[in-house]
């Protein structure tokens, strides 16, 4: 290419064969020509690798970096480490983008001088038995419009953020912002929701951030082999979690007084979706982990309820507090519901009562009756 690009497209490829011409395509027609689109192939078995050398041949913007499997992390940080572009964009394999996102990313950071430009992205099912996509409501649920009405500002000052899906694949990032600020994926082999940290550190950092309700990455649903389908993973939202304390402990501690309540709320979410997601055999290995480190989060005074009055925009709601209390200090009784639920609601009771007496009883039937 004659001319430097305005952005370095980061795509980490792993036997996705059946998705990848999408990807590629969806990236070679973008509307914003002048990018580089650095393919990341972390040791596929499949034909991925054969898939990516055809777009090399044919388009002198696609680069190939071809590894020994290592991991998404090590993948992604290869990928920052090589880029050229003046922003850095990322597009998941088995995903494809809308053919303006690029240009449209751009324009919104150049004109406003952007850190990161956070978009929406749009839900997308290939099985023409499912609706085929609709835009995903984390913009008005975690994150609200006041938030794009806000124009340019900290992401600290506007914490839902840090709770919303991390959707690393919907951010345009200045380059210059990540390396200055050495914002790296943890490059944990094997290992999943890498976003996660990686996600936080950008957003603590951000000086000048912003966000569209615009959707352009159609992000699928039904790939068979995505990490979100392996419950294998038990423990790797943790090792995330650990990363983000070390971050503002040693990196970054002038951040630690403000960003530490927002970390253990962000962690509650995480840690509640990771324990739903898993089988009931893998919730009960999670769950004395769980339980060990929010026991912690309660000595140091990182969860409040809302009606301890300050930081009430990342305070826990009764409902969070009770059940972050529970995991905490009753595990049991959590573990209990794993077993004891979906009898009916007598037989439900009857359970909750032969696993801890009238105590566990009375309050199975607050929580599932009277909440």
């Amino acid at each position: 290419m004659a001319e430097t690009p305005l952005v370095s497209l980061l795509i980490p490829i792993c036997n996705v064969e059946k998705y990848l011409r999408d990807c590629l395509d969806s990236a070679r027609d973008q509307t914003l020509q002048n990018i580089e689109v650095i393919c990341i192939n972390d040791g596929s078995t499949d034909s991925s690798l054969a898939i990516i050398n055809e777009y090399v041949a044919a388009d002198d913007r696609f680069k190939v970096i071809d590894k020994p499997n290592s991991g998404y992390g090590d993948s992604m940080n290869k990928g920052i480490e090589a880029a050229s572009g003046k922003y850095i964009a990322i597009l998941e394999s088995d995903d494809f983008m809308e053919l303006d996102a690029l240009e449209y990313m751009v324009d919104r950071c150049e004109s406003e001088e952007l850190d990161l430009l956070k978009c929406n992205f749009w839900l997308y099912w290939s099985n023409p038995g499912k609706e085929l996509l609709y835009r995903h409501n984390w913009f008005y649920t975690a994150v609200g419009p006041e938030m794009e009405l806000m124009g340019v500002h900290r992401a600290v000052d506007t914490p839902e953020i840090f709770w919303a899906k991390a959707s690393i694949w919907s951010v345009l990032y200045r380059r210059d912002f990540l390396n200055e600020n050495n914002i790296r994926f943890l490059p944990t082999p094997g290992a999943s929701f890498q976003d996660t940290s990686f996600s936080f550190k950008a957003f603590s950092q951000a000086e000048r951030f912003a966000c569209s309700s615009r959707a352009f990455v159609h992000y699928r649903q039904d790939n068979e082999k995505s990490s979100v389908n392996n419950p294998g993973k038990v423990f790797c939202v943790c090792d995330e979690h650990a990363e983000i304390e070390r971050f503002l402990t040693e990196d970054r501690p002038d951040l630690k007084p403000e960003l530490n309540m927002i970390r253990a709320k962000m962690k509650f979410y995480n840690y509640q979706w990771n324990l739903y997601r898993l089988a009931n055999p893998l919730k009960l290995e999670f769950l004395p982990r769980y339980s060990e480190e929010f026991r912690n989060e309660f000595k140091t005074g990182s969860v409040i309820a809302l009606d301890e009055g300050e930081g009430a925009r990342y305070a826990f709601n009764k409902e969070e507090y009770q059940d972050a209390h529970d995991i905490a200090f009753d595990s049991h009784y959590f573990g209990v519901k794993f077993a004891c639920d979906d009898t009916g609601k007598l037989g439900t009771l009857i359970n909750y009562f032969k696993a801890g007496g009238m105590k566990y009883a009375l309050r199975a039937f607050r929580d599932k009756f009277l909440r």
